[in-house]
């Protein structure tokens, strides 16, 4: 019996010990350099700012109220005071207030610390962010542009709770299996905009995330499982779809299983200007049909310069109630 004792004792001491190391370790903080970026007041530089939030980087699809995520894909622009949550494994997700607000906002935050944040995933305080604003890859002027629209909003004072990570999601931070992943290579200073491919391969990859949500992921890691772009991610229902879900089509030109396959420039501008065709459809499309043409056609001659890829998507709209595969 003493035996039995001992190990039921030494095994609750190593379960103690396990708990101790998740709850410290999946609150560690992280460190990287500070971009190099300074916001301004250039009207210009601004517009570009605000097209780039209400538009194809789609900020406010989340910076904003619940109740008002709708209104701005129909158009409406009002102050990124945050309130967009959403409970995955790791944890609840919240977006915080963007506003000016020097209390529940971003007033008192630099923008070094700003432009850190998207670039690096990395909070003004040193906690860890969910890859959901994967804008690495953005360029100076870009990110200058962002941080100098939202210095221009008016402040508004939203409390927001923080995310909250679950014992899952700390476990996963405390073993290092989710940490900040800074920029692979030097972001550009600029990108020159046209109708080219490697322009609207900055747009699909660094600021519109076309990738992040027609790819296959592990939500539990954020990894990717299959090639990029080749479709896959599965949305379930949500507060927002009436009971639909959604797997995102693959957007390679492969001649059978893209979904693009026998569309033109104009087919694929046409398509993102008309928006939602489903309600609760995840895809930003408000936000996507501000795209101007330029945009949309670079990032349609990006997609359609990728290798085809052999990932046959079954369906991509499930009714409620049906089940998904």
């Amino acid at each position: 019996m003493k035996t039995r004792y001992k190990v039921l004792l030494a095994l609750a001491g190593i379960l103690l010990l396990f708990v101790l190391f998740v709850q410290i370790g999946g609150n560690k903080k992280f460190d990287a350099p500070y971009p190099e970026i300074t916001a301004g007041t250039d009207p210009e530089i601004i517009a570009r700012g605000e097209y780039l939030v209400f538009g194809p980087a789609h900020c406010a699809t989340c910076h904003v109220p619940m109740d008002k995520i709708m209104a701005v894909e129909e158009g409406l622009k009002i102050p990124l005071s945050g309130g967009w949550e959403v409970a995955i494994p790791p944890g609840t997700l919240r977006a915080p207030n963007l506003t000016p607000d020097p209390e529940t906002g971003i007033g008192n935050r630099t923008d070094g610390e700003l432009a850190r944040t998207l670039r690096s995933g990395i909070g003004h305080d040193g906690r860890y962010i969910m890859p959901v604003m994967p804008y690495s890859q953005m360029s100076d002027a870009d990110l200058t542009a962002i941080i100098s629209y939202l210095r221009s909003q008016p402040a508004v004072k939203n409390p927001m709770k923080p995310t909250q990570y679950s014992f899952l999601g700390k476990a996963l931070i405390a073993f290092g299996m989710l940490k900040p992943t800074p920029p692979a290579e030097q972001p550009p200073a600029d990108v020159p905009r046209d109708a080219g491919t490697a322009y609207g391969r900055y747009m699909a990859t660094a600021v519109a995330n076309c990738m992040g949500c027609h790819t296959e992921m592990d939500l539990m890691s954020g990894q990717f499982t299959k090639p990029h772009f080749s479709g896959g991610f599965v949305f379930e229902p949500d507060a927002f779809s009436q009971g639909y879900g959604f797997v995102s089509p693959n957007l390679t030109p492969h001649p059978e299983y893209g979904i693009m396959t026998t569309w033109t420039a104009e087919t694929f501008i046409s398509r993102m200007r008309a928006g939602r065709v489903y309600k609760g459809s995840p895809m930003p499309w408000g936000a996507l049909s501000r795209m101007d043409s330029t945009d949309s056609q670079a990032i349609f001659a990006f997609l359609q310069s990728l290798d085809p890829i052999d990932n046959k998507i079954e369906k991509i709209v499930y009714a409620p109630g049906e089940e998904m595969k």
